[in-house]
């Protein structure tokens, strides 16, 4: 398989690099003690595709972009996870006695000599890209197996008997420690994060326990056959958090950090008492993905600069709006940081405090004690801040302070619940608030929902059927035949799915003169004719038939918002 050129010589050869260049990279890889590949892409002297490519020519193995693969799991499985995860090697398919095999390093002999006695046949070697190679991996040798087999363990241990916990509670911690339960744990948290889950459902029932995981918004179910497992799970998940784990009446909340497969996970822990036993709710925070940027955030050009302009402003209120799980922490988040300056004092007042930021001043709400948003707004206008966070709106005290405080010189960054940006101010008038109050300070209502994203792999040209067609130009106002739309078939990529991840779609709203003039009077009906006759105004609907239109999302996400918006009650 190797040839006496070396790859070096290719690549002169090839005129990829200069000889000048490729001296620059090997004295940088005696330096460093790095690949002479990983050195040329670092410097930037050529792409990783273009390599790769060079690579396979060096080689004379074929080159396979694993993201157009179409995987067989039965066939992957021939080789044992350890042994593919330490070669970072995937069986592709068995053509008779043979396999094609992809590896990262096909000129590995220590590993393809492993490989072939596994296989029992000298494989067809081809290369793939690393990272490929990994996430299919991470998607075939799910830990669903792991946790079935755990949960067995645990089951055997438990027996037919509830898992009390009465008796000394370290003692009993200790005894926890040392049950299958913690790699049970550990096993569900890897499959949290192969999947890019968002949450972790842990639910018993009569018979039986599940496991759900929310990933893109959608629920995935597993279900263990002996319930009592889950009491013992639930044990554990308390002990982590710190709550009372002799208390199965009440509702409680905890959180706890760990780190798993390099992800820095913090997690939030709701317990529920339910008829078959308690239920728990873990969110998962990946601290490792940082905050995004406000440019990041899938706003259009236009209402890009409508939140930068607003930002720069020294004082008013910029609200968002939508359910829970509609991405509002994000762009908070997001817009603090684009102010986070060692000029601007920023304060926030959270429950909870989701994603630790250098350099801002971070409450968390502590009810049992008092310390509740009115309060900790109070005194945080007294420590002399320029911008000031509170995670929300629940009272009309915590909104007449927020709203006086834009008004005295503050910027200040809130969330509602309501359905879309017109309902906002009118419902602050509905809570009490004088209307010239709201007027006055609102600058700005976000209000944004997640849509799913179509994968990329699997994604192709769609024909609305004629009720979608009907459907889709009402959104529109006019026709939509010039439009492309897609959607996903569904791959290995995306579970099958045909969507991986969620991207955001935003409705912003500034309050104008003649808005702020129709809240005064407290005429609803002018201020929702007004806000829709700006034609700079798009609704989110309409925002998600754009994301439809650029081929990021389906015609069914599209849908679902619209049904979504007209099954809400109105706010107003």
């Amino acid at each position: 398989m190797l040839k006496k050129q070396t790859l070096s010589d290719l690549l002169l050869q090839e005129k990829a690099i200069t000889q000048e260049q490729l001296d620059t990279a090997v004295a940088m890889q005696d330096n460093e003690g790095k690949k002479l590949s990983t050195v040329l892409i670092e410097l930037g002297y050529l792409r990783e595709e273009q390599l790769l490519n060079y690579i396979a020519q060096y080689l004379t193995v074929p080159y396979i972009q694993l993201s157009h693969f179409k995987f067989n799991s039965e066939v992957i499985r021939c080789l044992p996870e350890s042994v593919a995860r330490r070669f970072c090697a995937i069986p592709l398919e068995k053509i008779e006695n043979t396999y094609l095999v992809a590896m990262s390093d096909p000129s590995d002999l220590i590993a393809l000599d492993a490989i072939s006695k596994i296989l029992k046949a000298t494989p067809r070697v081809a290369l793939a890209r690393e990272v490929e190679l990994l996430e299919v991996l991470d998607k075939v040798y799910r830990r669903t197996e792991d946790i079935t087999s755990l949960a067995m363990q645990v089951s055997d241990e438990v027996g037919g008997n509830e898992f009390s916990v009465g008796g000394d509670i370290e003692a009993k911690a200790n005894e926890a420690e040392a049950a299958p339960v913690i790699k049970l744990l550990e096993s569900i948290f890897e499959d949290a994060i192969q999947l890019r889950a968002s949450d972790i459902h842990i639910e018993p029932d009569r018979e039986v326990f599940r496991i759900r995981l929310r990933v893109d918004g959608l629920l995935n179910e597993s279900v263990m056959d002996n319930k009592n497992i889950a009491s013992a799970l639930v044990l554990r998940i308390k002990l982590l958090a710190r709550l009372n784990i002799s208390e199965k009446r009440l509702p409680q909340d905890g959180r706890f950090s760990m780190s798993l497969k390099a992800h820095q996970l913090d997690v939030r822990v709701s317990t529920m008492p339910t008829r078959h036993g308690e239920a728990v709710v873990m969110r998962l925070l990946d601290q490792k993905k940082g905050i995004v940027s406000v440019e990041e955030l899938g706003l259009s050009s236009e209402n890009l600069k409508k939140l930068k302009y607003n930002l720069a402003r020294p004082n008013g209120m910029i609200l968002l709006t939508g359910p829970t799980g509609s991405g509002k922490s994000t762009t908070l988040y997001s817009c603090l940081s684009e102010l986070n300056t060692p000029d601007c004092k920023i304060i926030t007042v959270e429950d909870p405090v989701e994603y630790t930021i250098p350099r801002i001043c971070q409450v968390q709400v502590h009810q049992k004690i008092g310390l509740d948003f009115a309060l900790v707004l109070r005194s945080a206008l007294r420590q002399d801040p320029d911008v000031v966070m509170v995670g929300e709106i629940r009272d009309s005290e915590t909104a007449v302070i927020a709203l006086r405080a834009s008004l005295t010189g503050h910027l200040v960054f809130s969330t509602l619940h309501t359905n879309d940006s017109i309902s906002a101010p009118m419902r602050l008038v509905n809570m009490g608030i004088e209307p010239y109050l709201v007027a006055t300070t609102v600058r700005l209502v976000i209000a944004q929902r997640l849509v799913r994203q179509l994968c990329e792999v699997c994604k192709e040209e769609y024909t609305p059927t004629a009720e979608e067609k009907g459907w889709l130009e009402v959104i529109n106002k006019g026709d939509i035949s010039t439009f492309k739309f897609f959607h996903g078939k569904g791959c290995a990529q995306c579970n099958n799915t045909g969507y991986r991840g969620r991207i955001a779609v935003h409705e912003l709203l500034e309050i104008t003169q003649d808005l702020g003039d129709a809240l005064r009077k407290g005429d609803s009906a002018a201020f929702v004719n007004l806000a829709h006759a700006d034609p700079n105004f798009v609704p989110l609907v309409r925002s998600a038939f754009n994301k439809a239109v650029a081929g990021l999302s389906s015609i069914a996400e599209v849908f679902k918002i619209a049904t979504e918006l007209s099954s809400e009650p109105d706010e107003t």
